[in-house]
């Protein structure tokens, strides 16, 4: 289970997870459920009332907590009674705070008490998924990679970044000829986060639905240069970010008042879809990409995807689901896979010709905490479960 940086509902995979029995380096993935759970109106609206730059007391992330635990331990309820139990329940919770100082990160937060999960569903609880990369001096961020490798990383003849838009926007680079060629990954910057900051704190809506607003503003130029001259998308991937730095007062700050103020909002989110489509475009750009496959709730902005794909010409944008991936559920996918490795004893991150893993990290380690801790202890074990994944393999019911 997923939830990112945009609260836009808690995503949910059921997949069934096993080993080819000739090729035990190949995991299938067979998928029983893809889908959305709604988050409570009154849980995701304390959430973004208490994230930065609001100054939320422990009490309230106390609170939040708990009921962040009740809303995904409710979602998780919902989709094993339609189809069944579960061995494992494998969630990423909701990031409250990633602490970054100077291209270090310092900690990482994720809050959604594993216990009410474990109460509501009856099977263990996987969680606290990006500490041990932090602990081990690495970025805990994106995750992504490791399935975007696994699942694309063989076609020696396609260099594919594969992005993800979500709040932030992220990307993976895999695959290509020269066998020297190593993942390389990271945050660019903002997806929909400033967008959705900006329609929230003028109209109180959540987003600007189909770019409506956007589409009938003009891009500031001037605005988007002082923009795009933030220090963040100068750092060398692998790098990442959060609502820390992207939250609802980043434009005003760099602009100052007057200009800020100055913008119709029509033409302020037109200068952030065009910040966004930029940042995003150039950075994979450096990346020498022949392709990008797009996921995420920001592909779904027709305006930003106009804009991007402009951009990125003459390599092509193409969705995730066109290769058989389920785009929306990508993410929750991704953190099923990470509770099947870590149930095993093995890396949830890649590791790098230098033994380092693709997030920075001194080396790949096994993510995630047990809620309870001896919820594994009668899961059956197999010797194919301690070799290294190579490849994974999706089919669908």
């Amino acid at each position: 289970m997923m939830s990112g940086t945009s609260l836009d509902a808690i995503d949910v995979v059921l997949a069934d997870f096993s080993r080819e029995a000739t090729d035990p380096g190949t995991v299938r993935a067979h998928l029983l459920h893809v889908g959305e759970q709604p988050w409570p109106e009154a849980t995701r609206d304390a959430l973004r009332a208490a994230l930065p730059p609001a100054q939320a007391d422990v009490a309230t992330w106390s609170r939040l907590h708990a009921e962040v635990g009740d809303a995904f331990a409710r979602a998780a309820a919902r989709v094993l009674t339609a189809h069944g139990g579960a061995d494992l329940v494998s969630t990423h919770g909701q990031t409250v705070h990633h602490d970054v100082r100077d291209g270090r990160v310092l900690s990482t937060l994720q809050i959604g008490d594993p216990a009410r999960i474990a109460r509501a569903t009856g099977a263990p609880v996987l969680h606290d998924l990006r500490s041990a990369d932090v602990a081990a001096g690495g970025q805990g961020a994106p995750l992504a990679p490791l399935l975007d490798q696994l699942l694309l990383g063989a076609d020696p003849h396609e260099r594919t970044a594969v992005l993800n838009i979500g709040g932030i926007s992220n990307v993976s680079l895999v695959g290509g000829e020269d066998p020297a060629d190593e993942v390389v990954a990271g945050d660019l910057g903002p997806g929909n986060a400033l967008l959705d900051a900006a329609v929230h704190e003028a109209t109180g809506d959540s987003a600007d639905h189909d770019a409506f607003r956007a589409r009938t503003g003009t891009v500031d130029r001037p605005a988007l240069a002082t923009l795009l001259a933030d220090p963040f998308y100068a750092r060398p991937l692998p790098r990442s970010t959060g609502r820390e730095h992207f939250d609802g007062e980043h434009v005003r700050r760099l602009l100052g008042d007057q200009a800020f103020d100055a913008l119709t909002l029509p033409d302020l989110l037109a200068t952030l879809t065009e910040l966004s489509a930029v940042t995003i475009a150039r950075a994979i750009q450096e990346l020498r990409a022949t392709r990008v496959i797009g996921s995420g709730g920001g592909l779904r902005n027709p305006l930003l995807r106009e804009r991007l794909a402009a951009h990125l010409h003459p390599v092509p944008l193409l969705d995730a689901d066109a290769l058989g991936i389920p785009a929306d559920g990508k993410e929750a996918l991704l953190i099923a896979l990470l509770g099947y490795l870590g149930a095993h004893g093995l890396p949830g991150t890649l590791a790098r010709a230098d033994g380092t893993a693709h997030t920075g990290a001194h080396a790949p380690v096994v993510l995630g905490s047990l809620t309870p801790p001896h919820g594994l202890r009668d899961l059956p074990a197999q010797p194919a479960d301690a070799v290294a994944v190579t490849r994974v393999e999706l089919a669908t019911p």
